[in-house]
């Protein structure tokens, strides 16, 4: 009966641990995704783009691949673009916002030193991304894959 409980707790941690990769992989592609696209755009001038809107071009484009990926691939969802879209773009938004806030209230109003912003930022907005994304953006899973949800 033991083995039998921790076969079934490795099954779950090893569920855990495949979503957790398929999320970092996701992450880091969107990534890439972002740094060659706003390059590129700032770098061949006829598109008339200024590093700004080149950056903000980039990452939208990477925030509809994230989008996309997270939905088909790392949380397998079967839920509705018109419920999950709306939800991921809001937590996108929110993401944003906090790259924006922490860097203001930890350096400017704390007067920490701006690596403690970074890796707040760094830690935070990817681990309540994926809470987020599994419980509340992406809960509706496609049959047979209910099982890689965090316990």
């Amino acid at each position: 009966m033991c083995a039998v409980r921790m076969s079934e707790g490795r099954s779950t941690s090893d569920a855990g641990l495949r979503l957790l990769a398929r999320f970092g992989s996701v992450g880091i592609a969107a990534t890439i995704l972002y740094a060659v696209m706003a390059t590129a755009l700032v770098k061949w001038q006829r598109f008339g783009l200024s590093p700004v809107g080149a950056s903000l071009a980039a990452y939208t484009a990477a925030a509809l691949f994230s989008y996309l990926a997270h939905k088909f691939v790392t949380f397998a969802s079967s839920g509705s673009h018109r419920s999950e879209a709306p939800r991921f773009f809001l937590l996108t938004a929110t993401g944003f916002a906090v790259a924006y806030a922490a860097p203001a209230l930890l350096t400017a109003k704390l007067g920490l030193p701006p690596i403690i912003a970074i890796l707040v930022t760094c830690l935070l907005v990817p681990a309540v991304n994926f809470l987020v994304l599994d419980r509340w953006v992406f809960a509706q899973r496609r049959p047979g894959k209910q099982r890689d949800r965090l316990p």
